[in-house]
């Protein structure tokens, strides 16, 4: 395995271009890249090039440097590593917490026809008058956070009868085969252990859940 500084001054040639072709470069230069002294960099090099990572010609110039295609494969391996790391933000995020009882308010604001309207053109169904609410565990919190970076549905507010009801915002999910949503009310300050989920269906007697028993949501893909 080649060593992490070595692999990191492997990178630096690459980044000039030097998996296209010869890339001018002095101990100088690649040492102030690398944040170390020329004499450093320079060992480096000739390490890469016993292992045949790199090919180096000394000219009068200085020396220019092509990765070779062992090289290639060293920054391709570590290429897939990342890339393996970064994937799993395409497999969604997982959320498991308990089921809590709400204090009811998510059944009237189901019930209002212009939230339910929304929630029908954006999700596709029309909510059931309730919300599943869920207290998250703390290790899930950390991925509740992840999640509000994502893009959400706005939902807007409106106004009735002299009362003005305000923005929400949802979001995709799925607990088991079931096609839902997370929905976070305007209001500020909602608590982040918290999440309300909304189906076409009402989630607590399908999934035979009651207070305290876990549940797993999934967001993404």
């Amino acid at each position: 395995m080649i060593p992490p500084e070595e692999l990191q001054c492997l990178k630096a040639i690459a980044m000039l271009g030097g998996c296209r072709g010869p890339v001018r470069v002095s101990s100088q230069s690649l040492g102030a890249t690398l944040g170390t002294s020329p004499q450093t960099a320079s060992r480096r090099l000739q390490s890469l090039e016993r292992q045949r990572l790199v090919n180096r010609t000394i000219t009068p110039e200085g020396q220019d440097i092509v990765v070779t295609p062992l090289g290639e494969g060293e920054l391709r391996k570590e290429y897939q590593e990342y890339s393996r790391i970064f994937s799993d933000h395409n497999k969604g995020y997982v959320l498991t917490g308990v089921v809590v009882s709400g204090i009811g308010e998510g059944k009237y604001y189901m019930s209002l026809a212009p939230y339910r309207e929304q929630f029908n053109r954006y999700l596709g169904f029309e909510p059931y008058p309730g919300t599943l609410n869920i207290r998250l565990s703390p290790s899930s919190i950390p991925v509740r956070k992840k999640i509000e970076a994502l893009d959400w549905i706005r939902v807007k507010g409106f106004s009735t009868d002299g009362r003005t009801f305000g923005d929400a915002r949802c979001i995709p999910c799925r607990i088991g085969d079931i096609s839902c949503s997370i929905v976070v009310p305007g209001r500020t300050h909602y608590p982040e252990d918290i999440i309300e989920v909304i189906a076409p269906i009402a989630l607590r007697r399908k999934l035979g859940v009651e207070d305290s028993d876990t549940v797993t949501v999934e967001v993404g893909p």
